[in-house]
């Protein structure tokens, strides 16, 4: 009888882990068509559907092909921006918090979304109507929107009626008003900021500037306690 109980024991044990060797292969599997948040999905050739996968929960995703954000939050932002910031306080010089690449969503191909709020590296071509909010956002490539563009970091072209907004950026930058620190590249617009001077209508700037180490740290300290 204890023969049974232990055979049957470890015959059990086998089976849930199995089956939880299954699930995490299964996860690991190239999707079509799929949707976040979701626990069991991390890798997506074709379609990713979005809403807002919570910070908590959150489970990145690579995405060769089209990313697409549905969160409708992003209809109600812009004219609350218009609202109730001035163009001087768009910044991202609140101690944000740097995320490694390996714990953020990957695109590579189009990110096209109402509003981005789950940590992205989009390689390729961005188009948000209200950019990325509230989350660490890399763009390599073009991003376009119809009102402003918010980027920790960006490679590329930035370009959007209203502002452009980046915390590191290389390329170019278009919009009615321009703002990034660590800066390289050139600037087009009504107003343009960078880490060497403000100028109207062009601003540039092609030298290595200091990186403010202390902050740097002090977000990485932030991520890992």
């Amino acid at each position: 009888m204890k023969t049974r109980i232990l055979v049957t024991a470890v015959l059990l044990v086998h089976g849930l882990t199995y089956a939880s060797d299954s699930l995490k292969v299964d996860s690991l599997k190239p999707r079509l068509i799929a949707a976040s948040p979701s626990k069991n999905v991390r890798n997506v050739n074709g379609i990713l559907f979005k809403y807002f996968d919570e910070e908590d929960h959150f489970k990145p995703k690579k995405v060769n092909g089209l990313g697409m954000g549905f969160n409708c939050m992003g209809i109600f932002l812009p004219p609350l921006m218009l609202v109730t910031l001035q163009p001087g306080n768009w910044n991202l010089n609140g101690g944000y918090v740097i995320v490694p690449r390996e714990k953020m969503n990957t695109i590579n191909g189009l990110q096209l979304s109402l509003i981005n709020m789950e940590p992205t590296v989009t390689n390729g071509l961005e188009i948000n109507v209200s950019s990325n909010v509230n989350t660490y956002a890399v763009t390599n490539g073009v991003s376009v929107s119809p009102f402003f563009n918010l980027h920790h970091e960006m490679k590329g072209v930035s370009v959007a009626p209203l502002a452009n907004i980046g915390q590191k950026c290389r390329g170019i930058q278009i919009g009615l008003y321009n703002q990034c620190k660590d800066f390289r590249g050139i600037q087009i617009g009504g107003w343009n900021e960078n880490g060497k001077r403000k100028l109207p209508l062009i601003n540039w700037n092609f030298k290595k500037q200091k990186v403010n180490k202390t902050l740097q740290e002090s977000n990485q300290n932030q991520f890992n306690p």
